[in-house]
């Protein structure tokens, strides 16, 4: 394994492959029928997110998506060949030492494979016990970049903040020499997003600068006019919090939508409404709506999902390609730990995305992600795909070796 990434990246959404020539390559789907000796046992996974907690919402959509992407996996049989999961689901309520003892207790039980979690302070603990005890991690929704590349043991089912950022850069059509200003909160969590866009769209030649607003501020106006003013050619937003709807109103009042694109990123359903009338306005990067794909796994998913009751989002693909992986790994490794690595290394597969590579030298996980604006139908929001990103043009930058 490479030495982790030294781009220091926020989470957006507000709140060339590189393939061993012996990778397997497919769709998990078929793995149902199983392949190599079957396990003397079963293959005990720990699934760690958050049914409980400020990420529950997340934590419900991957955990959603898992039990549509197992089901699709196994072929609806629930065994990998002849080989059981035995598939237990922990609590870790967004807390972090919640989750390493949950970790430990589950190694401690001869568990070889744990998976899960929206919270990237959850993820980066989980890291460690995966080294430490040399069991396999897929990480979840959490965007943080330090879980790609971080060890030999540790992958991801979703994407991370660098690919998010690049997307943004997608929305004009050569970054060298344009003006990009960061529109954000002067808080650890504006100033991470601005040290993104610097490693991110600055390395592709652009020239970033920035307006950062103080958090108690509550009159936007003076530094709506400031982004106007500074003429940039893309602008880039990250805000959380109660003053959302403040600022877009405030931009919109300024013409700042006339003086540039401006991007942030499109959250889960729940949150199409909180930008009022800047809505239609807006150009968002996205990493999932329903029907963004179109594909026939895709469409797979959102019929599971439905049919228990429930509605696809934006972290349900996480859930559904992590259900892809664990049956790779059983699969291919039948719980032996360095087996499974070896064989989700340069793994390729169709999933609810599209193709999504797993690059063999950091683990990075390589999918599209989409730009996509937002119409008023009555009083809903829906999302319109306006353009697919190809996973290849917004994968994260490889480790100097």
């Amino acid at each position: 394994m490479k030495a982790p990434q030294k781009i220091l990246a926020a989470a957006v959404l507000t709140a060339g492959l590189t393939l061993t020539a012996c990778a397997p390559t497919g769709d998990a789907g078929a793995a149902g029928g199983g392949g190599g000796e079957a396990a003397a046992g079963p293959v005990n996974v720990g699934i760690v997110y958050s049914k409980t907690g400020p990420l529950a919402a997340y934590g419900d959509a991957y955990y959603e998506g898992l039990q549509a992407g197992l089901d699709h996996a196994t072929g609806g049989t629930g065994k990998v060949g002849d080989t059981e999961l035995n598939i237990t689901y922990h609590d870790d309520g967004g807390d972090p030492d919640k989750a390493v003892t949950v970790a430990k207790e589950l190694i401690g039980k001869e568990y070889k494979i744990l998976a899960g979690t929206a919270s990237s302070g959850i993820a980066l603990k989980l890291v460690e016990q995966a080294e430490q005890n040399k069991v396999l991690y897929i990480s979840g929704p959490a965007a943080t970049d330090a879980v790609t590349g971080a060890n030999k043991y540790t992958f991801r089912s979703g994407r991370q903040s660098v690919q998010d950022v690049a997307t943004a850069g997608t929305f004009v059509d050569d970054l060298e020499g344009k003006k990009v200003l960061v529109f954000a909160q002067d808080n650890a969590f504006g100033q991470g997003n601005l040290a993104a866009v610097e490693g991110v769209l600055g390395a592709q030649g652009a020239e970033v600068s920035s307006v950062l607003v103080p958090e108690d501020v509550t009159e936007f106006t003076p530094f709506a006019r400031q982004l106007v003013d500074a003429e940039p050619d893309l602008v880039f937003a990250a805000w959380a919090g109660a003053t959302s709807g403040a600022m877009w109103q405030a931009l919109t009042q300024q013409g700042a939508f006339d003086a540039a694109p401006i991007v942030t990123g499109l959250g889960d359903v729940a949150t199409y409404g909180a930008f009022g009338d800047a809505g239609t306005e807006i150009s968002f990067l996205n990493h999932y709506f329903p029907g963004a794909a179109g594909n026939d796994v895709e469409k797979a998913m959102i019929e599971t999902v439905e049919a228990a009751g429930k509605q696809a989002d934006l972290f349900t693909p996480d859930g559904f390609m992590a259900g892809q992986m664990i049956v790779q790994a059983v699969k291919e490794g039948q719980g032996d730990v360095e087996k499974m690595v070896a064989a989700l290394e340069g793994y390729s597969f169709e999933g609810p995305k599209g193709t999504a590579t797993v690059r063999a030298s950091d683990h990075a996980l390589i999918q599209d992600m989409y730009q996509v604006k937002l119409n008023k139908d009555g009083s809903e929001w829906v999302p319109e795909l306006v353009a697919t990103i190809p996973g290849e043009d917004v994968a994260p930058p490889e480790a100097a070796e």
